[in-house]
This record gives structure tokens, C-alpha cells and sequence, in this order.
């Protein structure tokens, strides 16, 4: 039996008990979340380099420099002239250098081949990055409950973005089909697919940059609402930016550069020559065109809605979070205009797109916070 103990002895062993249960609901999720959203940051950082390099890819006319899809051997360069050349005697059997250019040089030939291998290894940089981070906190049991699954995502779809990638160039790897470029369909899947990789990672530091228990409190002050709005607004971006890798695809920016006409029209001269017409849709220069300024203007006019209603929010970083969001929009309506006015020039053209990956950002940002508003208190306001 064990011994007496005094009143006082009892109410401080009572107060160590209590003190040691404070916090369970972090506790319970364990983890290094700090640790692994500096990792999906990295990560983060990394596909929007990748969509920045695959643009450029693109404008210099490069993506089908390397005929082959080798996976593993295809990271080792050509290291000596015989190897350039048998590279270059390949390239030369495709469609493009037959039609768009015999001109080249092996030197010519180079400076595109090392503009796709690039792209293709800072492809595998990041599923390197990806397997070491997420076997790595696997391994060492640092992965929160629940986020095992979620981690995964990026994984998988970095796989299946490669093997999009692929699909995308052998559209273009052709002999006597007349092809000298990708097919855009395939072009903006792969785009799209960046961007949706891009939107899980985001969100995800999002939800580790604050505590789980400050989740499950922000989650009970949901704005219901205005987050259905910004997710409609979310969409709607989505969509512009496939419409925009479909105008790339074919280089319709350059089709037709006045503004607010269509070469000299409301609608573009000859939009619908081709057959059967869904191909309008896809391969018309001009109509194509169109459509992506037509999306560009109702994305623009509903983002005034989606701002003015994120602007009655009660909390003061959604309202912010919304007021930065719809500058980052109005400033991509007018880098889109100066792209389409000046021919699409490669330094425009390419911080249009990065512009997209920033306004995409932070439309996500605003609607994370009307999902999870930071709470101000009276004081602090």
C-alpha cells in the first residue's frame, strides 16, 4: 500500500498530469511538418522553373531536338562529335528539319538539343527530389497522420507528367506527315497537368504552415460563399491557361496583332476554313485566338465579382489575399494584350506564362484563406 501523501504533493503531481496533455491534437499528427513544407517548397520552386524552361522549350523551337524517349539513358549527353552527329542524323529523318530546318548546322543543331535536355533533367531533378523527401520522412516515421497519401500525389503525378511529356513529343516525331511542331491538345494536357501539380503543392504549404488545431478552429469560420466563388474562379483560370497552351501550340499569337479587332474585324477573317470543323477549335489560328481573348475578357469581368465579394470578407488577410490576387489578374489581361500587339516576342510571351503560375498562386491563396480564415482579434485589428 503505498504511502500517504499531503494535500499539496497531490495538486502538483494533478497540475504535471494536466500540463502534459496540453496540445494533443498536434501531438497526435506528429511529424516534421516544417521539415517537409520546406521540402514541398523546393519542390514548389522547381516546377515553376520546369514551366518557365518548357516555355522557352517551345519558343525556340526545340521540344523535338531529341527523337527518343530513353528515361534512364537519356540523361548522359552526346559526348563526343560522332555521337552529335548520330543525334543530328536522327533529327534529320522528322518532319521539321525536312520542312522548317534544312538550314541548320550541327552547331545550329546543338543549341536546341540542349534546351530539351535540359528540360528533361531538371525533369528527373525533381522526381529525384520528390522519392529522396518522401521515402526520406517515410523511412524516418515523420510524415503527419493522414499526409502519407497526400504526399504521394506529387509522386504519382510527376510519373504520369512524364510519360505526358513523351506522348506530347512523338505527336511531333513524325516522317511524311507534314508535322513540324506537337500537337496542341497534347501540349496544353501537359501544361495543364503542371499546373495541377503545382496547385496540390501549393495548397499543401498552405495547410503546414499553420497547426492542426489552428485548422479544425478556422475551418469552423468557413466562408462558404465566397469560397464557392473563388473556386469557380479557380476553374475558370484553369481553363484560360489551357486555351493559352492551345494558342502556343500553333503560334496564334502571332496570327494577328492588332487590338481590340481581330485583323480588322470583330471576328477573325476565315476561322472556320478547316474540316471536319471541331478542328477550328484546335487549329485555327485566328479563332483560337479569339477564343482566348473572349475567356481573357469574362475571366477578367468575373474576377471584378469574385474581388468585390472577397472584399466583404471580416477577415483582413482574405481581403488582402483577394486585393493581390486581382492585381496579379489585371496586370496578365495587360501583358496578354502587349503580347498579342507586339507578335508574341519571346520576353513577353514567356513572363505571360509566368505570370499565369503567379496569378494561379494566388487565386489558391485566397481561396485556401475563405476555407481557413486567419481569425484577427479586436486588439490586433
Amino acid at each position: 500500500m503505498s504511502g500517504k501523501r499531503s494535500i499539496f504533493e497531490d495538486v502538483s503531481d494533478t497540475e504535471k498530469k494536466q500540463a502534459v496533455q496540453t496540445g494533443m491534437i498536434d501531438k497526435g499528427r506528429g511529424g516534421a511538418r516544417q521539415a517537409i513544407r520546406v521540402w514541398l517548397m523546393i519542390l514548389f520552386a522547381l516546377v515553376v522553373v520546369m514551366i518557365v524552361v518548357g516555355g522557352l522549350t517551345r519558343l525556340t523551337d526545340s521540344g523535338l531536338s531529341i527523337t527518343e524517349w530513353r528515361p534512364i539513358t537519356g540523361a548522359i549527353p552526346p559526348l563526343t562529335e560522332v555521337d552529335w552527329q548520330a543525334e543530328f542524323d536522327k533529327y534529320k529523318e522528322i518532319d521539321q528539319w525536312r520542312i522548317q530546318n534544312q538550314w541548320m548546322e550541327l552547331d545550329d543543331f546543338k543549341s536546341i538539343y540542349w534546351w530539351e535536355w535540359g528540360h528533361r533533367q531538371l525533369g528527373r531533378v525533381i522526381g529525384l527530389v520528390w522519392a529522396i523527401g518522401f521515402f526520406g520522412f517515410l523511412v524516418a516515421r515523420k510524415i503527419p497522420t493522414g499526409w502519407t497519401g497526400k504526399l504521394l500525389i506529387p509522386g504519382v503525378l510527376g510519373g504520369v507528367q512524364g510519360a505526358v511529356g513523351w506522348w506530347m513529343v512523338a505527336s511531333g516525331v513524325t516522317e511524311g506527315e507534314g508535322m513540324t511542331a506537337v500537337a496542341s491538345y497534347r501540349l496544353a494536357t501537359h501544361l495543364g497537368l503542371a499546373f495541377v501539380i503545382l496547385g496540390f503543392l501549393a495548397w499543401y504549404i498552405f495547410m503546414l504552415g499553420r497547426q492542426e488545431r489552428d485548422l479544425m478552429q478556422a475551418r469552423r469560420a468557413k466562408e462558404a460563399k465566397l469560397f464557392s466563388l473563388s473556386t469557380g474562379l479557380m476553374h475558370f483560370a484553369f481553363l484560360q491557361i489551357l486555351i493559352g497552351a492551345l494558342v502556343a501550340g500553333i503560334d496564334a499569337g502571332r496570327s494577328y496583332t492588332d487590338w481590340p479587332l481581330i485583323g480588322g474585324q470583330i471576328l477573325p477573317p476565315d476561322a472556320t476554313v478547316l474540316e471536319p470543323m471541331w478542328r477550328n477549335f484546335f487549329e485555327s489560328p485566328g479563332l483560337v485566338q479569339f477564343i482566348h481573348r473572349c475567356a481573357g475578357y469574362l475571366l477578367f469581368a468575373f474576377g471584378v465579382i469574385v474581388w468585390r465579394r472577397g472584399n466583404t470578407s471580416a477577415h483582413p488577410q482574405t481581403r488582402f489575399a483577394f486585393n493581390v490576387a486581382f492585381a496579379a489578374l489585371s496586370l496578365q489581361v495587360v501583358v496578354g494584350i502587349l503580347t498579342v500587339v507586339y507578335a508574341a516576342p519571346w520576353q513577353i510571351a514567356i513572363f505571360h506564362q509566368f505570370l499565369a503560375v503567379v496569378v494561379w498562386t494566388l487565386i489558391l491563396r485566397a481561396r485556401f484563406l475563405t476555407a481557413y480564415p486567419i481569425a484577427t482579434s479586436l486588439r490586433g485589428a
